[in-house]
């Protein structure tokens, strides 16, 4: 299955955005790529090679943020019990997917539900 080029042009700048923040390393648990920070996820990026649709998830603790990514085609409460605890699934391939932009918002506020308090200072410091 084709990659929507769009599709892949917003998630290589999530990736891309995640990999940024202070102390961000990037793996690759159960085949899928991940970033982490503190040995913590704090965005899935999914697999980029066409076997699964492409999203992000992310852990948005914002009432209001939480709410606006549901509203995107697609988008659901993340599987395994995560979307108990915030975590949303965003579909990037679907007509009227969030822009580029607004994932990386998405990003950064779940990388601040996850990082130690340190890091969130130095990112506060760029």
């Amino acid at each position: 299955m084709a990659v929507p080029r769009n599709a892949l042009t917003k998630w290589e700048k999530a990736r891309e955005f995640a990999l940024a923040l202070p102390g961000a390393t990037e793996e690759f648990p159960w085949g899928e790529t991940v970033a982490k920070v503190n040995k913590k996820v704090f965005v899935f990026l999914g697999m980029s090679d066409g076997s699964y649709p492409m999203g992000v998830t992310v852990k948005l603790k914002g009432a209001e943020a939480h709410a606006h990514a549901l509203t995107f085609p697609g988008a659901e409460p993340a599987g395994y019990g995560l979307g108990k605890a915030g975590w949303v699934r965003v579909p990037l391939a679907e007509k009227g997917a969030p822009a580029a932009d607004l994932l990386c918002d998405w990003v950064e506020e779940s990388y601040r539900a996850i990082a130690p308090k340190r890091l969130i200072a130095e990112l506060e410091e760029r």
